[in-house]
């Protein structure tokens, strides 16, 4: 195979990968991450289903093909 074709061949192949839904929890644990790397101490994550949400401000991710959300709060 050429070079120059294995370089669109191989974004193809990154951006299926992207696509990929993730796991709720595994997404949660993402998000924890870096709130604690920005020094944020008192927080709440909290995954609902979409219909739950009454504030869309808060949904900082989706998770399971985008049946659910997760929501942020910070607390104090």
């Amino acid at each position: 195979m050429n070079r120059w074709m294995l370089v669109p061949v191989l974004g193809l192949l990154g951006a299926v990968a992207l696509a990929q839904p993730k796991p709720c929890e595994e997404l949660k644990q993402e998000i924890e991450v870096k709130i604690q790397a920005a020094g944020v101490a008192s927080y709440t994550l909290e995954i609902v289903e979409n219909d739950e949400v009454h504030d869309p401000s808060m949904v900082v991710g989706s998770c399971e093909n985008g049946t659910k959300k997760i929501l942020y709060q910070k607390n104090g």
